[in-house]
């Protein structure tokens, strides 16, 4: 059974996955069809399908994404032929989780001030710091990340809200609500977290009248993906000084360009869609990835299966 990787894989990591039946050759993201790419029945990859065509795989039954989202395969073809897809659930959670919690703190402490004034070498206190206590967070969507980001603000006594699908509850969270709330609830939400995956739905989901809908001096957090925001509206909203605080690691176009207006808000945190990197990634990654080829070979049924009807 041969699989096409564009992960790398130690050479143990190699001989375990071998030992479960797979013929495994490794390779760059860049790949392209070849004789030998294209009879493989498995691909284990994050985004090669700018340059390989799957139609040309006949073989192929099983994709194992290395990403939570889903935005960059080819889905018609994955639906039309039946190939099962699976993405890493939970694999970025905890360090993106934490990353949330962060930048909340970042904002509410007036961090970016006090850097300047190091750069400077200048001591002087501040006032305008606050407390995340008491605060309530909004997060839209309630899947792993929300739920990780959840767990860590628990300890920092705010009040932890959600917004999903049918309005499920979700452990960690005080209330969650249905969709269709989203406009009545955002409005007394001292930060809002963006943690919904993005599909044709949730394009500019947050527009110009739902960022109006936000309070005044609120925060904003977006570690999902950059068309969930519409940024010409966003950018309306922060020259009129309508945030404390927004902290973005996700942009309609990336590499954000260096023309881009955001990056000169002093109140505007920009990292480079970094929110998922730590030291364990490629540990937690290999393991889900191990666990479905196990599966796969065993005929059991596949974890983190992608509906792609819902778009996650």
């Amino acid at each position: 059974m041969k699989a096409i990787s564009t992960v790398y894989f130690t050479d143990k990591q190699k001989t375990e996955i071998e030992e479960l039946g797979y013929n495994l050759i490794m390779t760059d993201e860049q790949i392209t069809n070849s004789v030998c790419v294209n009879d493989a029945e498995v691909l284990i990859c994050y985004n090669p399908f700018r340059t390989l065509d799957i139609g040309k795989m006949p073989k192929l039954k099983w994709i194992q994404l290395t990403s939570i989202g889903i935005d960059q395969v080819p889905k018609g073809q994955i639906e039309e032929r039946k190939i099962a897809l699976t993405n890493n659930k939970g694999g970025y959670s905890i360090p993106m989780g934490e990353w949330i919690v962060l930048k909340m703190l970042e904002v509410y402490k007036n961090s970016f001030s006090f850097y300047k004034q190091q750069e400077n070498k200048k001591w002087e206190m501040r006032k305008d710091v606050y407390e995340l206590f008491n605060k309530k967070i909004l997060f839209i969507g309630t899947g792993t990340i929300a739920k990780e980001a959840a767990k860590r603000l628990s300890g920092f006594q705010v009040n932890i809200c959600g917004v999903n699908t049918t309005g499920r509850k979700v452990e960690h969270f005080r209330e969650c609500f249905k969709m269709g709330k989203l406009k009545e609830v955002i409005k007394e939400a001292d930060v809002i977290v963006i943690t919904i995956p993005y599909t044709e739905k949730t394009h500019h989901l947050v527009n110009a009248e739902l960022l109006d809908l936000m309070k005044k001096n609120s925060v904003l957090i977006n570690v999902s993906r950059g068309n969930i925001v519409d940024e010409v509206a966003l950018l309306d909203s922060l020259n009129k000084d309508h945030f404390l605080g927004v902290a973005l690691d996700v942009f309609e176009e990336e590499p954000l360009p260096k023309k881009s207006a955001l990056w000169d808000f002093k109140r505007v945190l920009i990292t480079p869609h970094n929110s998922w990197m730590s030291e364990m990634r490629n540990e937690r990654r290999y393991s889900t990835i191990y666990e479905n080829m196990k599966r796969y070979a065993d005929g059991s049924e596949l974890i983190n299966s992608v509906d792609l009807s819902k778009g996650y």
